[in-house]
């Protein structure tokens, strides 16, 4: 009796939990292992469903029942989401530009070409409002992470409030996966620690094949599968990221292709190019050099391009070229030595240009090779913003001169790298004036939000199943967080209301799709305003009118100007009639009061809806304000053994400070050790560094001698040595540095002892000031990525002996007042 009261219960069970969820759609036979059901999409992840069989008390008794897999809904097609780095919208040659980019060529003729998109004018910002379809402050992306303070707008952090475009798809049953960079981590943490939510694969990316932070060396990339990091270049003479990255996405679709042919792939693809450094390979550098599109100048290539633009249509027939800025020279008036420099910066970004587009080209063959190019949306972005300034207006070899304020390198001195450049041997950048070029038609670059030659970018969409308007222009003003609505109208799913139990913040954008249908061609655009704002630059855009502040300083100074401290009335504004002067060209704020104020006070009504204050201008001294890693706090360091790969968010910071190093190790007792390259050169190897080729520090032993090498951004190299080469045993070696503060990069004296007995003493006239690297990493025994000495060492440099103890102990920054009342304030935002 009991059990049969039992077997009816677990029947009436079954029977209730068939019913099927609301807004599910089932194909298949319900219960089979080839069901499949779609779902409304407002809730993710759906409930969990019940089980549909039967239970008896034995397995011949009973019904299986295995849930639905749930797929997008019946059609959907696959996206391919391509964005270029640091090219304004004068770059392709798809939007008149002199660069070829036939990949972006063949999108724009089976699809359709935008003339009125726009970013944020900054990298990471732009890539936060592009996956998550929200304005960039909504996200806490104000800035880039690495000038992160502690307000909503500026923490860099997309909360769980925000979910990514990949984790909407991924929850409607795309296979989503993210190629090339990823600037939407918080710098903060890159550790091996983690928390890993705010990386790729906490935001909904299957697969993460790319580079954190905002560049990378082509050459030795600081490169992550998921969230390990790896070395694919090592044993690979001719190895380049932007190959090996084409590679692996197309590796990838091929394995998702063979093991589930008809699921839907979310491909997010934004490779390095062109931000720098400029690395293109060596047979595109040649290739665009005999070409020679920049033999005669910036200004005759500004004229060019322009005039491509209205052949093609890309620019209306009535649009003014706006003028050269008196500040940046005129090719007419440069030295030959001058002209021979800058027109070889220009080849090698001109070859980066064009050889990230011919991998793109690859991928997007890879698509139609697979049979899927009609059911496949592509987009693709020409830069995340305008063309980079930050080369300052003589270019360099290093751009780690430019970001630690060295903004005028000789001419003679870089020439010295002229067969090189671009190579691994340098870390380039181009002069600002060839940047303003490739913005044409409008004003000013990449950092400047408040205009178009900072925020405007050509964009090309194909679809052949859905657009059938091939070759069409449209001329509709939108913005990146306009890409997530369009992807999911497309699809046919909503945004959600609620993710993983929280509630989300709704899509800011609006969709874009009803461009796609030719008797939409000339539609009014469904985004009637739009504000922009980066570091105190701002501008609003309002049914065809925008309002923009002048520039107070040229972003190709980097934040070394003095600004405006009142960033409220301290800017001066213009007024444009974008819906007759599309270059932004003439001024009316002097003629139309009354509309220029209508235009602030819609700004600051939109900046206060989408978390724009405070205000800050700040640059530089953001970037060393401290934030909440693992060393926030601390002074005093330890290590032993062998460890590499440490970001240099989580190591000691020695900058603008004194500091000591000590290393307990032990030399191994016989008279001579492999050492490197395979010669017998006795014990030796690095002991701990910091960086590399273009930046960093290194204390290491070179033929038994103990030596503490400091490379000055690739400039100088300051070099302590020992004269004697350390006996067998344990030694205790220590490099201690006295800093000459107050202030940013000065000098010091650095003591090299072993044992307690002084073996070298040198004074430095000065230090690194703001950022030692990017993209190398801290390591203790072993070098990787690049020696900070070619000279002494070739990576791996593995240490010969045994360390038992590293300890680096750091002293206070040592500022002067106002730099420490600046870095005081960011103190004050990280812990708000």
């Amino acid at each position: 009796m009991k059990i049969s009261v039992l077997l009816l219960s677990v029947a009436a069970l079954s029977v209730l939990s068939s019913v099927q969820a609301p807004g599910q759609q089932t194909t298949g036979t319900p219960g089979s292992p080839g069901a499949t059901t779609t779902i409304d999409g407002k809730y993710l992840p759906p409930p969990p469903p019940r089980f549909g069989g039967e239970i008896g008390l034995q397995a011949s008794q009973s019904k299986p029942y295995w849930p639905a897999r749930v797929v997008p809904p019946q059609g959907a097609p696959n996206i391919l989401l391509i964005m270029t780095d640091d090219q304004g919208y004068g770059v392709s040659g798809t939007f008149g530009g002199v660069v070829p980019t036939p990949a972006m060529d063949r999108i724009a003729q089976m699809g359709l070409r935008y003339t009125q998109f726009h970013s944020t004018a900054l990298c990471s910002p732009t890539r936060a409002a592009l996956i998550t379809g929200r304005n960039h402050h909504s996200v806490g992306f104000g800035t880039i992470s690495e000038q992160s303070t502690g307000y909503p707008g500026y923490d860099s952090i997309i909360g769980p409030e925000s979910a990514t475009i990949g984790t909407i798809l991924k929850q409607n049953g795309y296979a989503t996966s993210w190629f090339g960079k990823n600037h939407n981590t918080p710098s903060y943490q890159y550790g091996a620690a983690g928390p890993f939510d705010q990386w790729p694969t906490g935001m909904g990316f299957d697969y993460f094949y790319g580079f954190m932070g905002g560049e990378t060396d082509q050459w030795t990339p600081y490169l992550f599968q998921n969230t390990t990091q790896i070395s694919p270049w090592v044993g690979k003479q001719n190895y380049n990221l932007t190959t090996d990255m084409a590679d692996e996405a197309i590796a990838h679709m091929r394995r998702l292709n063979a093991a589930a042919p008809d699921q839907p792939f979310f491909v997010y693809y934004v490779p390095g190019g062109t931000h720098s450094p400029h690395q293109p390979t060596k047979e595109w550098v040649d290739k665009i050099h005999d070409m020679h599109l920049f033999d005669d100048g910036w200004n005759a290539l500004r004229e060019k391009i322009f005039a491509n633009q209205k052949r093609l249509g890309v620019i209306p027939a009535n649009t003014q070229l706006t003028p050269w800025p008196d500040d940046l020279q005129k090719w007419d008036a440069l030295t030959a030595d001058e002209k021979k420099l800058f027109a070889r910066q220009a080849e090698v970004f001109g070859a980066y240009a064009a050889y990230t587009d011919h991998e793109i080209g690859r991928v997007i063959q890879e698509v139609q090779d697979e049979g899927k190019l009609d059911n496949t949306l592509i987009i693709y972005i020409c830069g995340d913003n305008g063309t980079s300034p930050e080369g300052t207006t003589r270019g360099t070899p290093n751009q780690y001169t430019a970001y630690n304020g060295i903004l005028d390198l000789p001419i003679a001195e870089q020439l010295k790298a002229y067969d090189v450049w671009g190579s691994a041997a340098t870390y380039p950048h181009m002069a600002v004036a060839w940047s303003w070029a490739f913005d044409t038609p409008f004003k000013w670059t990449k950092e400047v939000a408040s205009h178009f030659g900072g925020t405007r970018q050509g964009m090309a969409i194909a679809w052949p199943n859905r657009i059938k308007d091939a070759g069409g222009i449209r001329t509709q003003f939108h913005h990146m967080i306009d890409i997530v609505p369009t992807i999911l109208e497309a699809i046919g799913i909503p945004a959600p209301v609620m993710v993983n139990g929280i509630a989300q913040k709704p899509i800011e954008g609006v969709s874009m799709a009803y461009t796609f249908d030719k008797a939409n061609a000339n539609a009014p655009s469904t985004r009637t305003a739009q504000y922009f704002e980066m570091w105190g630059n701002r501008a609003i855009y309002h049914d065809g009118w925008l309002a923009a502040t002048t520039p107070p300083a040229p972003p190709w100074l980097l934040g070394t100007a003095k600004l405006p401290t009142d960033l409220v009335n301290g800017y001066k504004w213009e007024l444009y009639n974008i819906a007759e002067d599309y270059s932004e060209n003439n001024d009316l704020a002097a003629k139309m009061p009354d509309k220029l104020r209508e235009m602030q006070e819609l700004f600051m009504v939109e900046a206060a809806k989408y978390n724009v204050f405070p205000l800050d201008n700040s640059v530089l001294q953001r970037i060393i304000a401290p934030r909440p890693s693992a060393t926030a706090g601390r002074d005093t360091f330890t290590y032993s053994g062998e460890m590499s790969g440490l970001p240099e968010s989580d190591a000691p910071s020695i900058l603008n400070r004194s500091y000591t190093i000590t290393a307990e190790v032990d030399i191994p007792g016989s008279a001579s050790t492999v050492g490197r390259a395979g010669t017998q050169d006795g014990n030796e190897g690095m002991i701990v560094t910091l960086g590399g080729r273009f930046g960093g520090y290194g204390l290491y032993l070179l033929k038994g001698k103990p030596v503490f090498l400091y490379n000055l951004v690739d400039l100088e190299r300051f070099r302590w040595e020992g004269k004697d080469a350390l006996a067998p045993g344990k030694h205790t070696i220590v490099f201690d540095f006295k800093y000459d503060g107050a202030g940013f990069g000065k000098g010091g004296t650095g003591v090299l002892k072993v044992d307690d007995k002084e073996v070298a003493t040198s004074k430095v006239p000065h230090t690194t000031p703001f950022l030692m690297t990017i993209d190398e990493t801290f390591d203790v025994g072993v070098d990787t990525r690049t020696p900070v000495e070619d000279k002494d060492y070739q990576v791996p440099f593995r240490f010969s002996g045994k360390i038992d103890k590293v300890t680096v102990k750091l002293g206070p920054v040592q500022l002067t007042s106002d730099e420490h009342r600046v870095i005081r304030h960011a103190r004050a935002d990280a812990n708000n």
